[in-house]
């Protein structure tokens, strides 16, 4: 990073890690594709939901780098392309501070949105917008210590994004939204998870407890294919179930690369060098799953029509 000035615009732009951003659009998308199934659609909600939410989202990586910055984590951390920060704070492209505030004004901005869309559409929306809030602003400080971390990046990045979206559209609540967002919210889950391997003795060393620390790499790497397995069941039995169209089944499409990054977690577990690549094909496979479950419901909402 030698090439970046301190407080350039382009030290800015990588605190947010926007490589991950892709995530929120595409669950937000979900929420609203399945809304437009049922015959539920406007653009301005789905728009005005997917800036609420990309905020969010940059709120929960600038507030989880402050906080590993603070706690002398990303210090100790080998980062990798996917998991150890942004390595701006690390490398004094930023302030502490600066990061501090840009992470609040971004959720202080989301949290009018959301506001807004309780007056317009209903109270029902506020619970999520609460544990939304609460855990993206405290994850580092609570839920990443009490080992709660990989729970609430799948309720979050989940049933709370997708319910979310759907609701803002729809202005109610359904079971098959809820549903259609398991394979998703596990699937986050195991992005965390995975991405959890590398920092262990760091994060360890800095106060947090997760699942890969409390179980050791080799068990936990099991339970990540036994997720990565459950994740794609979700799919197979919300259609069996016609809780979900049977084109929907498309997310069933990434097998291949599910089944290499579940070859890759149990093999180089502890090889931190060799799951590099491991790490890749997981976000592959989640962000593929996700698109083309979402994918699904747009061709089923046009076939509906």
């Amino acid at each position: 990073m030698d090439e970046i000035k301190p407080g350039s615009l382009k030290a800015w732009l990588m605190m947010p890690r926007f490589h991950f951003i892709p995530l929120t659009v595409i669950l937000v998308s979900l929420g609203a594709a399945i809304a437009a199934h049922e015959g539920f659609f406007r653009w301005d909600y789905y728009l005005l939901a997917m800036i609420g939410s990309l905020l969010v989202h940059m709120t929960v990586n600038v507030i989880n780098d402050y906080y590993d910055y603070v706690d002398g984590i990303d210090l100790q951390t080998q980062r990798t392309p996917f998991s150890g920060g942004s390595g701006v704070l690390t490398s004094g492209l930023l302030r502490p501070k600066q990061a501090f505030w840009f992470a609040t004004i971004c959720l202080l901005i989301a949290m009018g949105i959301g506001a807004y869309f309780c007056f317009v559409r209903g109270w029902l929306l506020f619970p999520l917008l609460l544990v939304a809030g609460f855990s993206a602003y405290f994850y580092n400080v609570y839920l990443a210590r009490w080992l709660l971390g990989e729970l609430f990046a799948g309720l979050n990045f989940g049933p709370i994004l997708v319910l979310g979206s759907y609701y803002v559209q729809a202005g109610r609540y359904s079971w098959e939204t809820l549903f259609a967002s398991l394979a998703p919210g596990i699937l986050t889950a195991n992005l965390l998870f995975l991405n959890e391997f590398p920092d262990r003795e760091a994060d360890q060393r800095g106060g947090r407890r997760h699942l890969v620390i409390t179980m050791g790499k080799k068990s936990a790497s099991m339970l990540f294919v036994a997720l990565l397995i459950a994740s794609y069941l979700c799919i197979v039995i919300g259609v069996l179930t016609r809780m979900m169209p049977p084109v929907t089944l498309i997310g069933l499409m990434t097998g291949g690369f599910g089944w290499k990054t579940a070859k890759g977690a149990l093999k180089y577990y502890q090889d931190t060098r060799r799951l590099i690549p491991v790490l890749g094909s997981n976000v592959v496979t989640i962000l593929g799953t996700q698109a083309l479950i979402t994918v699904g419901y747009v061709i089923a909402a046009v076939i509906a029509k």
